[in-house]
């Protein structure tokens, strides 16, 4: 499949250092050719501008870039305005999320749902922008079942999103039997995998606990066996991450998306592993 979408994602930095560090992260991977890179924004829109630098950053060298765009705690004003923002920079990809609640906050402000944010982005301005959503095939933590993890992505198509991203997993099956049932419900945008590659133990650990993203107990084991190696860890999740990656695109995925945490090194090694 040729017109596979591959693309890596990072977050807005907060010092000087980061944004240096991650401008070479991203010149790096770059080189790859990917179809574009995504930049996280943080709860409540609390990284809004270095969301915005970053693509414009990105965009500035010649390459695609795309916004996350997330609408709990925010007004339906605060996203209009953001949205004719990013169509003045000349942006026209965004991905769209419901996004965490920043800590402290009660209320989640005008918007509940993902689909809502997707439905005024339409609204607002019709087909300008090529929308990515999220979808979760281990389940959002909020979710009480599968039929429900469905419905709730089939809202968010419906509504008008293009494709889709996933949550980060290490079970590819859990990935074609969620294909199976969005197919079943009558979803046919691409739902392209979220990779995570694994540097560091401990912090997987954290994420996962977060969002719902099993660590299958086989892995779990042998990656706890080596305590503080670094090296080791490394070792194991290339390869690890490496034959998920070959699974999933082997089985018909329409591409890859990593999850960088701003480092071109794993993303890069596997991408070479992988022969793309």
């Amino acid at each position: 499949m040729a017109d596979r979408a591959y693309s890596f994602e990072f977050f807005p930095p907060r010092t000087s250092e980061g944004k240096e560090k991650l401008r070479a992260a991203w010149q790096e991977l770059a080189k790859l050719k990917p179809r574009f890179f995504s930049c996280t924004y943080g709860a409540g829109g609390s990284t809004r501008e270095g969301t915005l630098e970053t693509v414009a950053d990105i965009r500035a060298a010649g390459h695609e870039a795309a916004p996350h765009i997330s609408c709990v705690a925010s007004s339906k004003a605060d996203i209009a305005e953001q949205l004719e923002r990013y169509r003045a920079h000349g942006i026209r990809h965004v991905v769209a999320l419901r996004g965490d609640l920043p800590s402290g906050l009660a209320a989640s402000g005008e918007f509940r749902y993902a689909s809502e944010l997707v439905a005024f982005i339409r609204e607002r301005t019709g087909d300008w922008f090529h929308v990515e959503v999220a979808c979760y095939p281990e389940f959002h933590p909020q979710t009480r079942n599968a039929e429900d993890e469905i419905r709730n992505f089939k809202r968010k198509v419906d509504a008008g999103a293009n494709a889709a991203i996933t949550q980060y997993f290490y079970n590819p099956d859990a990935y074609f039997r969620f294909l199976d049932d969005a197919h079943a419900a009558g979803i046919r945008v691409p739902i392209v995998p979220g990779i995570m590659p694994i540097g560091n133990f401990s912090q997987l650990s954290r994420f996962s606990d977060a969002c719902g993203a099993e660590i299958p107990r086989w892995m779990r084991w042998k990656l706890e066996s080596f305590r503080d190696d670094a090296k080791s860890i490394r070792a194991y999740g290339l390869d690890i991450v490496t034959t998920l990656c070959q699974r999933l695109l082997a089985g018909g995925a329409p591409g890859l998306h990593f999850y960088t945490l701003n480092q071109a090194s794993l993303p890069a090694e596997i991408w070479k592993r992988l022969g793309l």
